[in-house]
């Protein structure tokens, strides 16, 4: 069983800068693929970012290409979001995922992770 725990959201102006982590427990991540969701206010949960388990390739969704960039520190269990040039429309919150699955794809889809944290609430105002 892994929990995962998100931290780094907060309130920041458009066109500032947060860095999202995610700390995993309970055994370790470095087979795992890992990505980054998020949920806007009445909108349905969407992918953002994915990452191979040994951070050699990523993947991210269009909205966020260029502004965003998914990495990961398997010796500490860690996966995070350099999050650049925010727009109010990347408010949401934001969830860590793990696939489960040693050695899996660059997923975007959420039935294809099996864990996820609790979220961690980004705002941008204008």
């Amino acid at each position: 069983q892994v929990q995962l725990v998100e931290s780094g959201g907060g309130l920041v102006q458009a066109g500032g800068s947060l860095r999202l982590s995610c700390t995993a427990s309970g055994r370790a991540i470095n087979r795992d693929i890992m990505a980054w969701f998020r949920q806007a206010p009445q909108k349905e949960r969407g992918f953002v970012a994915s990452i191979l388990w040994n951070g050699a390739d990523t993947y991210y969704a269009n909205s966020v290409k260029g502004r965003f960039t998914i990495s990961r520190d398997n010796a500490k269990n860690a996966l995070y979001l350099q999050m650049n040039s925010l727009k109010p429309e990347d408010t949401a919150v934001y969830y860590c995922a793990l696939d489960g699955v040693a050695y899996g794809d660059l997923y975007n889809r959420m039935t294809d992770y099996d864990y996820w944290g609790q979220g961690t609430p980004v705002t941008v105002s204008s």
